[in-house]
């Protein structure tokens, strides 16, 4: 959709106060999120990525028309957003070597108006182009996928391998969904269990693991390791699958736990059009800036036991994982997950209009709901 001026102004304010409140929710000691510190710890640097994303989107709007929202469905900006910023991220110098600086571009604007009267429309335009590609140049934003990183090692006291926590992120292009994904990956290759595992079955604390590390641990599977995940991170594929594939695929790896958090659908009053109730409540909250609500959903997949490996005389079958589906709960079934949550960020003022309506209960049905007021979150209500 080709969104008007007040309209995208009033989406930026809502998102970037969405993904404030996300990162306030993350760092808060009392969120159910913060039980398991990792968790929070892995999603925040995502959560940072996806708010110097938008940083860059807003400049961009000032010199181009070609913006688009997935109002239909994630609510998040569509897929050929994400890919012009990489591109654009890739050749960050060579745009920026031909423009002026900012502070000639701030002398022109000055000269201009003296001298016209008038605002200089097309000096502005240069200007947040200036802008979009310095705010580009400063800090990370979130790619159409994000190479792993290691951010725990460890050793199983019961199997006695190597353990790594690694993290990825991707834009999913067909739902418009930003993801991240996280596994527990046991490391069953004898050159990295006799540098990192010592005799009593402990971490062996002489190795100096400088955490994080970009991408797995071991480096012999470094390169294939960022290519599986490259290519086994679309929403398409459920966490059984993803973590299936990835026990097929390296004899050696064997994943005990996958995680993915998918950020989003994300509801913005008079932007997007993906719930209609929901749509015609936030549009009655007082505050603009308040209409809003962001939900994510956490999958989860475990390892509930481990075939062992076996070999004779004429083939040998590596060690493989049975994951386990709960499917007592059809809604685990059809995801392909152990378990799953579901979450609901909203401000205080949204909350307050979606139960004034009698429907909050309709609304918020298996959602765990976080009211945000201020920098305060309160939770479970």
């Amino acid at each position: 959709m080709q969104s008007e001026n007040g309209q995208i102004q009033r989406y930026f304010k809502a998102i970037n106060a969405a993904l404030s409140g996300l990162d306030t929710f993350l760092q808060n000691k009392d969120s159910p999120l913060y039980k398991h510190a990792l968790i929070a710890h892995a999603i925040m640097p995502y959560v940072e990525r996806l708010s110097q994303t938008f940083s860059c989107w807003e400049n961009r709007i000032g010199f181009t028309d070609s913006f688009r929202i997935s109002t239909g469905e994630s609510g998040f900006p569509v897929f050929q957003n994400v890919l012009a910023l990489d591109n654009d991220r890739k050749r960050v110098e060579e745009h920026l070597a031909g423009l002026p600086t900012g502070d000639e571009l701030r002398a022109q604007m000055a000269d201009f108006i003296l001298r016209e009267r008038t605002f200089p429309a097309a000096l502005q335009a240069q200007m947040a182009q200036h802008s979009y590609f310095e705010t580009i140049r400063k800090g990370e934003v979130f790619a159409p996928f994000i190479l792993p990183q290691t951010i725990r090692v460890s050793v199983n006291p019961k199997t006695g391998r190597p353990y790594y926590v690694v993290h990825w992120g991707a834009f999913d292009g067909l739902q418009s969904l930003p993801m991240v994904y996280m596994a527990v990956v046991e490391d069953s290759s004898d050159k990295v269990s006799d540098m990192l595992v010592t005799r009593d079955g402990t971490l062996n604390t002489r190795i100096k693991i400088p955490l994080p590390v970009e991408g797995l641990l071991n480096p012999d599977l470094a390169h294939a390791f960022d290519d599986f995940a490259r290519n086994n991170s679309s929403y398409a594929l459920t966490p059984a699958t993803i973590a299936g594939n990835l026990d097929k695929d390296f004899e050696t790896l064997h994943p005990k736990q996958l995680r993915r958090i998918v950020l989003g659908p994300f509801y913005s009053a008079g932007v997007t059009e993906h719930n209609n109730k929901v749509s015609d409540i936030l549009s009655r909250v007082r505050q603009q800036d308040n209409a809003w609500m962001l939900t994510w959903t956490i999958q989860e997949v475990a390892s509930k036991s481990e075939r062992p490996a076996s070999s004779s005389f004429w083939s040998s079958t590596p060690a493989r994982q049975t994951f386990h589906i709960e499917t007592n709960d059809v809604e685990a079934t059809r995801q392909g997950v152990s378990f799953y949550e579901k979450h609901a960020l909203v401000p205080h003022d949204a909350y307050q209009a979606l139960y004034a309506s009698g429907d909050a209960d309709a609304v918020f049905k298996g959602f765990k709901v976080h009211v945000i007021s201020g920098n305060q979150i309160t939770s479970g209500i």
